[in-house]
């Protein structure tokens, strides 16, 4: 493979002796590469329910892939076709039976028998050209977090019995994905964007490291749309860098749901991603809800005493951020359910923080720290130390606005060492773990992929005396009334973007009108020369007969 490269040209600098290290979803270190000798295996996954016609085409494009064909495996997975789907002779595929309803169970019923080094989504009704996967395993082999989506063309174009050899000339005109296309493009191919690239997860024509999946987990089969979005945040969590390829081209069959009805599908996929992705900030305006997955997660050690983790706990239960949680670790099962001496009891501040918190639904009390990945920022914060009241909300847009994996809050400074708290993007972190060398300490990893930063925290609010919760009440009503101004913001610049969307695809719609135009009036001009060729050839024939029989007239 040729050497990785940064993004004005020159080699790219490796701190390690593992892999390129890409900070945010900078991708461009990395090449773009090219493939010199393949050496990883690719399962391509294709959930299917009827479409027998277009499978077979799916199929005929991928026999023709230039990647090697003893490393690719294809798997079909029949999600209830009746009858059953078949699978044409000589194409190597084998086919999986799913009886679980839905595209995000087939898949994963396909990846459970995948034993490849990368994973390519692919629909039924996508045909890939003849250079894809090629295209797509050059990254995977430059980086082991790579996800790769390939650019998809929508074809209306009447079905071929047999695969063309000229794909062009057989699907196009055809419509590309505009909202992909216009994510692109917006944000420096996903460079300049390192916060959401994970909207770039379709399962139409998606490959992801095999590693990466099973880090971040299955397909959410619970989820009714929007499981690809869903899943490419958890890949996210896990570590990856997103790349569009331009030289993956696929076209599809005919137009997608989502192109056909966006608006009604955004409705009900946003009505449950907003449990599962905090990223999507405008979906949860709510200012007093709890979400399955909160936007931060604070650790706090539960045995530091009751009258030093209330004030804690309750600063932050009172602060601006209500997308939080807290984790209390300590011994709880130590307590039991026996009738106890209250004064005399032995473990009393841990009875008292526990009876404190238990029923208390944003915080949490576990014997050690369990973290879901899927949980953007994880705050650590040491015994005795209290936020401020937008103390967290600082720290995250701090992280937020800079990109940064890491912010160390000093809180303390003696000759006994340093007191500090850390907010920590899980994300980076993961990453980190990826590339970080045996001996190397993770914290420096992360800032070769996120950067780090220090912070004094008497400047960011963190105290060891409190106010009252009471007293916060008039910035949290503030806080509350501009996170609706920000949702209203939020939903204005989605429906124009949805706009755009609509003035993109009926602007397709006439570019292609006018091929089929052109065309049409190319035809008229051909029929009406071919007519008017006639015409002259008829009426010279007639000149010349006429004139032969009136010099047989005179003749005779």
């Amino acid at each position: 493979m040729t050497p990785p490269r940064d993004a004005d040209g020159t080699p790219a600098q490796r701190t390690s002796t593992g892999p390129v290290r890409v900070r945010g979803n900078d991708y461009r270190v990395l090449g773009p590469p090219e493939l010199v000798t393949p050496e990883l295996k690719v399962s391509v996954v294709i959930p299917a329910y009827g479409g027998q016609d277009k499978l077979d085409l799916v199929l005929q494009g991928l026999a023709r892939q230039s990647y090697p064909a003893e490393l690719t495996e294809i798997i079909v997975v029949d999600n209830g076709t009746s009858p059953p789907l078949r699978l044409p002779g000589g194409t190597g595929a084998r086919l999986v039976v799913c009886d679980k309803p839905g595209r995000a169970a087939a898949r994963n019923a396909g990846l459970a028998q995948a034993t490849g080094d990368v994973i390519h989504w692919l629909d039924s009704d996508v045909v890939l050209t003849p250079g894809a996967i090629e295209a797509h395993m050059r990254w995977h082999h430059a980086a082991p977090y790579a996800v790769v989506t390939g650019y998809i063309r929508f074809t209306e174009a009447p079905l071929p019995e047999v695969l063309p050899d000229d794909l062009e000339a057989a699907f196009e005109p055809a419509e590309p994905h505009a909202w992909i296309v216009d994510l692109v493009e917006r944000t420096d191919g996903l460079t300049a964007d390192p916060q959401r690239p994970f909207s770039l997860h379709v399962g139409g024509a998606t490959s992801v490291n095999a590693r990466l999946v099973a880090a971040a987990g299955p397909m959410d089969d619970d989820l009714v749309l929007g499981q690809d979005t869903e899943l490419g945040y958890r890949l996210a969590q896990a570590g990856a860098v997103f790349v569009p390829e331009p030289r993956a081209r696929a076209y599809h069959l005919g137009p997608t749901m989502r192109m056909r009805d966006k608006q009604p599908i955004d409705r009900v996929s946003h009505a449950f991603v907003a449990d599962r992705i905090p990223a999507y900030r405008w979906l949860r305006g709510h200012p007093a809800r709890r979400w399955k997955i909160p936007y931060v997660t604070v650790v706090m050690d539960g045995t530091a005493g009751y009258d030093t983790v209330r004030p804690a706990v309750d600063a932050l239960l009172a602060g601006t951020v209500p997308d939080l949680s807290v984790l209390l670790v300590g011994p709880w099962e130590r307590l039991g359910g026996e009738r106890r001496a209250p004064l005399k009891d032995p473990d009393l501040e841990l009875v008292l923080v526990h009876g404190h918190y238990t029923h208390e639904h944003r915080v949490r009390l576990a014997a050690s720290e369990q973290i879901d990945p899927s949980v953007p920022f994880v705050l650590r914060l040491p015994p005795g130390w209290a936020p401020g009241e937008d103390t967290v909300a600082r720290l995250l847009d701090l992280a937020h606005d800079e990109g940064l994996g890491l912010v160390n809050v000093l809180l303390h400074e003696s000759a006994d060492g340093v007191v500090a708290a850390r907010l920590e993007r899980t994300s980076a972190f993961a990453r980190a773990r990826m590339v970080a060398d045996p001996e190397e300490d993770l914290d420096d990893a992360v800032d070769t992929v996120s950067g780090v930063a220090w912070v004094d925290g008497e400047s960011y609010g963190f105290t060891t005396e409190p106010a009252p919760p009471a007293k916060r009440r008039a910035a949290y009503k503030a806080h509350v009334e501009a996170q609706a101004e920000a949702a209203r913001r939020a939903d204005e610049n989605e429906r124009l973007r949805a706009q755009v969307a609509k003035w993109k695809e009926e602007s397709g719609r006439w570019r292609k009108s006018a091929v089929e135009l052109r065309r049409e009036v190319g035809t008229l001009r051909r029929q009406i020369s071919a007519a008017n060729r006639a015409q002259r050839s008829l009426r010279v024939l007639v000149s010349t007969t006429m004139k032969r029989a009136l010099r047989r007239r005179l003749g005779g």
